[in-house]
Parts: structure tokens; sequence; C-alpha cells
């Protein structure tokens, strides 16, 4: 029986994740909204598994530490443990572990991230003391208004003033919701201080993954639904790009953008079926 012909655009897909030892997966948009697991997801996950590749979840969602990770993925369905993550609190860490050990860290975000800077031994509070000097945020979806005025106070003494993240919103499964970036903005509004950004699309968060994984940028592939997170940083670090349109970017603002990925596609299930395609054009 003859095999059913192939678009040029898979084969060509097919051909970019040959020797691909590593894919970095966003997950918000990529592979689930929300609490809604794409029906894609597992199978995908199961694909770069069976073509002798792995994976780490690279995500710039700071609202949940790694355990927290672990379990939502767990009860979506997902087998997941610690190691298979690397998020924009990790990038956060190896950051302040080098420029902040034993300063006080002022950390705008969720108690799971406070939590997580804790368990790695940061001095970290959410109060406005005399001894901080520096100012951590992350994207909390447990923002109160007293957060933002401690906020304005330590940014107004000239502490220095980290973010996980520059995204604009995350999505959701009615939309989206103002993200870490969108906060970031109306500090800037009320202070005139805007954040060094620590998470995507600055390249250390995916170099520092790959260094984790063991392997090169040239064997690395980036999935993700932001062009200006996402592939930004895949570009920046040296890995091959795949953007999907099952979150926050459209066609057409792909279209327009000055950024272009190497691939895009509807979504990371069509990329399973090119790795099937290549897997059986081997036998």
């Amino acid at each position: 029986m003859s095999r059913k012909p192939q678009t040029p655009e898979l084969v060509g897909l097919a051909r970019l994740l040959e020797g691909r030892k590593l894919f970095l997966l966003d997950m918000d948009g990529t592979l689930y909204l929300g609490d809604t697991l794409f029906p894609f997801a597992a199978g995908f996950l199961q694909a770069i598994r069976d073509s002798g590749a792995s994976y780490l979840f690279l995500t710039n969602n700071s609202s949940k530490g790694t355990d927290a990770y672990v379990e939502k993925l767990t009860r979506l369905g997902i087998p997941a443990s610690p190691g298979d993550f690397f998020t924009s609190t990790d990038a956060a860490c190896s950051h302040l572990r080098t420029h902040y050990r034993g300063r006080r860290i002022y950390a705008l975000g969720t108690e799971s991230f406070k939590a997580q800077l804790r368990r790695e031994g940061f001095p970290v509070t959410d109060r406005v003391e005399e001894d901080v000097d520096c100012l951590l945020m992350g994207y909390d979806t447990e923002l109160t208004y007293q957060k933002l005025i401690d906020a304005s106070v330590l940014l107004g003494r000239g502490v220095e003033y980290l973010a996980t993240n520059p995204d604009w919103v995350c999505p959701t499964a009615f939309g989206y919701v103002p993200d870490c970036g969108s906060i970031a903005q109306a500090l800037e509004h009320a202070t005139g201080r805007l954040p060094r950004f620590l998470g995507k699309p600055e390249p250390e968060i995916a170099l520092l993954a790959m260094e984790k994984a063991g392997v090169k940028p040239g064997e690395t592939v980036l999935v993700g639904d932001r062009i200006y997170t996402d592939i930004l940083c895949g570009k920046r670090a040296g890995a091959a790009t795949i953007l999907v349109f099952s979150g926050e970017t459209t066609p057409e603002v792909c279209r327009q953008s000055a950024t272009q990925p190497d691939f895009a596609v509807e979504n990371a299930g069509y990329i399973q079926k090119a790795m099937e395609y290549a897997r059986n054009r081997g036998n």
C-alpha cells in the first residue's frame, strides 16, 4: 500500500527536527490553557520520547513553584518530576546566587513563588524592611494593592529591581489576564522604573536549561506560543524555534513580526506528525 503524500511543510519540519536531542517546551498556550490539557499534548510528549530525545518544560510563568507544576501536570494526566522543569524562577535563582547571596529580597509573588526562593536558601520577605535591597517580582496571581504600595516604596528607595518575565498577558480558557510585564508597566507609570527581566526572551534561561540537559544549541529546539518571549529567546540562544498558534500569537501577528520562527504551525500536534513521518521514513 502506498503512503499518503506529505506536504512540503511537514517534510521541512521533519528535516528541522533531525538531530535534535532536547525540546524546550513552553506550557501555557502550548500544552494547555488554564486547567485544560490540549488533546494532542500527551501524544506529542510521547513522540519526543519515542524519538530518543528528551524535553524540559521551559516556562516564564513564575506563579507556581516547581512542586506546584509537578502537581498540576500530574493532575492533568502528564507524569512529571521536578527535574522536568526549568522555570523563570530557576533563572532568577541562578542570577541571585551570583549577585545577591545573603542580601534580603522582597519577593512580590505568590506563596508558591516565595516558597521556592526560600527552599533555595534566599532571605526572602514580603514586608518593607530597612535591610531590603532587592525587589524580585514574579507573575503574581495573588496580587494585592498593598504589594504595589510596598513595591513603590522600595523602588523609591532605589533598591535593585528584578522580574522573572516580561510577558504582558497569560492565556486562560476565557482569554487573557495581566502577567508580570503588565504589572511592571503599571509600576513604571507610578515610579519611573522598569526591572531587569530574567526569563524569556533573555537567552540565559534557555542556555541554563541546555546546560542542565547536557546538550548544545544546535541540538535543541524551542517550542512556544509567543514570538516576543519564546521565539526570540530560542533565536538568541542559538536553538531552532517552532511557533504554535494554540496560545497568544495569531498568524497575522506572526506575519507582521520582525522576529520570525523557523517554523509556525497550528499546534504541537503537527510537530508530532512531523516526528512520526520522520520515524516512518526511516523504517
